[in-house]
């Protein structure tokens, strides 16, 4: 398996916090949608005034395709410097601490 993890983070102005979940409850919930996702972790920092996010796809074809859609979905909605980071995993070292990925998605 040759899950990949992306990176994801952008100025952002707000909203945070629950008023962020109510206004994007229904980006996440059509997310889970997106062929080989795994799962997210939302990000945001008000203080820094950034948000953004961790996700997990099955293959780096898969995150690549969401990138795409998803870089052209930010740049509509206004956002610019984005910066976007895929990363291979260590499936082996992530699984000693406890990762959520690979074999362990089958528990």
């Amino acid at each position: 398996m040759n899950q990949v993890v992306i990176y994801i983070k952008f100025p952002h102005q707000g909203p945070f916090g629950d008023e962020m979940t109510m206004q994007l409850e229904d980006l996440a919930k059509s997310i889970i949608t997106e062929p080989g996702f795994l799962w997210k972790i939302w990000t945001e920092d008000h203080a820094e005034k950034l948000a953004g996010g961790i996700y997990l796809f099955e293959s780096r074809e898969t995150a690549e395709n969401y990138l795409a859609k998803h870089t052209e979905r930010l740049q509509t909605w206004g956002y610019t410097d984005i910066e976007i980071k895929i990363f291979n995993i260590n499936e082996t070292l992530s699984l000693i601490d406890k990762a959520p990925i690979g074999s362990s998605l089958k528990n």
